[in-house]
C-alpha cells in the first residue's frame, strides 16, 4: 500500500467522497459514494473503502 492510497483510505474515512474523487473524479463512482454518504454516514465509508482497497 503506497502513499497515495494511504492518504486515499484517511481520506475515505473522514470524508468518503473526497477520498473517492480523487482517484476517479466525477465519474459514477463519486456520484455513488456521495449519496450514500448523504443517505448514511457509515454506508459511504464502506462504499469508498471497497472502491478504493478492493
Amino acid at each position: 500500500m503506497g502513499s497515495e492510497t494511504f492518504l486515499e483510505v484517511i481520506l475515505a474515512i473522514i470524508l468518503p467522497p473526497v477520498g473517492v474523487f480523487l482517484r476517479y473524479g466525477c465519474g459514477v463512482e463519486f456520484w455513488i459514494c456521495l449519496l450514500l454518504t448523504l443517505l448514511g454516514y457509515i454506508p459511504g465509508i464502506i462504499y469508498a473503502l471497497y472502491v478504493l482497497v478492493g
